[in-house]
């Protein structure tokens, strides 16, 4: 006659629009400004796309990268990028969408940090790659 306990934790998954929150003691776009290796997406709607194509541009040393890093040139990538994965990012960009966008850039790792610490990670893809996507959400 042993006693059985369940206890059970209800967590949100964490879904990002864009918001701006300090990391650190400092806004992401103050480090972003200090730290030439951080760019603040500035994006207003589908800002997850937009710092995959970024990333990903910088990675692949792509000429419109410099165009990206300003907040130019985006848009009709970023279009292309989600008509082609068929992700649909109006209800913000969450664990699934990035999973999807895992998914297709098989490539590479996207690793999601909670914010500027090393240890705040949200997602990690399950991908055996050198190429590493780091993002950082302000949520």
């Amino acid at each position: 006659m042993d006693r059985l306990i369940v206890v059970v934790h209800s967590v949100k998954m964490p879904v990002g629009f864009g918001k701006a929150v300090k990391s650190n003691g400092r806004p992401l776009p103050v480090m972003a400004h200090v730290k030439f290796s951080i760019i603040n997406v500035t994006a207003e709607t589908k800002c997850l796309a937009h710092a995959l194509i970024i990333a990903i541009a910088r990675l692949t040393k792509d000429s419109h990268y410099e165009a990206y890093r300003q907040g130019r040139k985006t848009l009709p990538a970023v279009q292309q990028l989600l008509q082609t994965t068929g992700i649909d990012l109006q209800g913000g960009g969450g664990i699934l969408e990035i999973q999807q966008f895992q998914d297709h850039f098989s490539e590479y790792k996207i690793v999601v940090y909670g914010g500027l610490h090393y240890e705040d990670i949200i997602f990690e893809g399950n991908v055996t790659s050198e190429k590493r996507v780091n993002l950082f959400t302000t949520m």
